[in-house]
């Protein structure tokens, strides 16, 4: 009858395996080995390195004024606001904001410009009776009429409570 071949398996050694790949590592990742040292001699020259040690060394007393201050009353409405704005201005057009802020240069210099004749109320009424300047009250308008809707819901829900 046949016998049976002992399997007979070396017992796994992870310590020689790491060292066999730490021996090799050099070869295989020379270029970004230089390049990681080159980043760190970097940080160094520049004082970041003595920076991040400053910090850790001051950790926990750095983290307990963030905690303080961030436990007041207006710390935690800040941060409700800047939670609030991040949905607004996530909700409008970049577009949108473009059109406004290319506006805002332009408005002011003109209004600042030194002009020869003096301003008039009918000249003002001229100037308002333009194709862009309607565009522009009326988008004033809707904002207005919007702001006023939310105001009054404002006022009523919180009578309510």
């Amino acid at each position: 009858m046949a016998q049976p071949i002992p399997l007979e398996i070396p017992p796994r050694n992870p310590r020689a395996e790491f060292r066999s790949r730490l021996e090799d590592a050099p070869e295989q990742h020379a270029e970004a080995v230089l390049a990681a040292y080159e980043v760190l001699q970097e940080l160094h020259d520049r004082g970041v390195l003595e920076i991040v040690r400053g910090a850790l060394a001051a950790s926990d007393d750095i983290l307990e004024k963030v905690v303080d201050n961030t436990k007041t009353p207006e710390a935690i409405r800040a941060i409700r606001n800047l939670l609030f704005w991040r949905q607004i201005l996530g909700s409008i057009e970049p577009e949108w904001f473009k059109g406004i802020f290319q506006a805002i240069p332009e408005g002011i210099a003109q209004a600042t410009a030194q002009r020869e004749q003096p301003v008039s109320f009918f000249g003002l009424l001229r100037r308002l009776t333009n194709k862009d300047s309607l565009r522009g009250l009326a988008a004033a308008i809707d904002f207005l009429q919007a702001f006023g809707r939310h105001l009054h819901s404002l006022k009523s829900s919180t009578s309510q409570v």
